[in-house]
This record gives C-alpha cells, structure tokens and sequence, in this order.
C-alpha cells in the first residue's frame, strides 16, 4: 500500500484547510485509515480515523467539532477537512493504514505540513 498525502499549507487561525490521502496498491488489505500529526519538537500524535467497511469515525478531543474526516472509496481517498484552525494545530499531518483497529498502524504517508498563524 502506498499513501500520498497532500493539499498542507499556510493558513490564518480560523482558516479552514483540507488534507488527502490518496491510497495506492492493496488498499483492499488495509481497513482503516487514520491521521498522525507531529509538531515541532512533540511526539507525533493521534488526529482522527475512519474504516472503509463500517464508516466508523473517531477523533482525538482535540480536533473534536473541528475536524471531519471522510473517505470516497472510488477514489481510494481519506480527506480530513480542518476547520477553526489554531496556531497550535500546526505540524506535519501524516496519513496512515491499517488492517483492523486493533492491528496498528503499518504504512505511513509522506506527511504535508500545515502551519496556522496566529
């Protein structure tokens, strides 16, 4: 499985922002699809995940009201739409893939960086 993330950047607090991922290869494999940020200088942390078959979403409370994440399965394609951007929400998001929820998380996208100014 392959992931490409994309569609980071540069926005003012209260902005909106929307990242892709878009999965390549054995997708079918993989049921769950999840977004990780990293700031600078923390350890990377859970931001939200869906699963293809169940449409089961969760979220950290963080981003809770904030963020939406979604998945078009004809595209192979996890979106997290950000809304009510914070300064602190600034990182690199990376997407992630796993088999079931329970498995863990094993392939990793590239991470796109968004950076919230205050």
């Amino acid at each position: 499985v392959q992931l490409q993330a994309y569609g980071g950047g540069l926005v003012q607090a209260g902005g909106s922002l929307r990242l892709s991922c878009a999965a390549s290869g054995r997708t079918f494999s993989r049921d769950v699809m999840a977004w990780f940020r990293q700031a600078p200088g923390k350890e990377r942390e859970f931001v939200a995940a869906i699963s293809w078959s169940g449409g089961r979403r969760i979220y950290a409370d963080s981003v809770k009201g904030r963020f939406t994440i979604s998945g078009d399965n004809a595209k192979n394609t996890v979106y997290l739409q950000m809304n009510s951007l914070k300064p602190e929400d600034t990182a690199v998001y990376y997407c992630a893939a796993g088999r079931t929820w329970s498995s863990g998380y094993d392939y990793w996208g590239q991470g796109t960086l968004v950076t919230v100014s205050s």
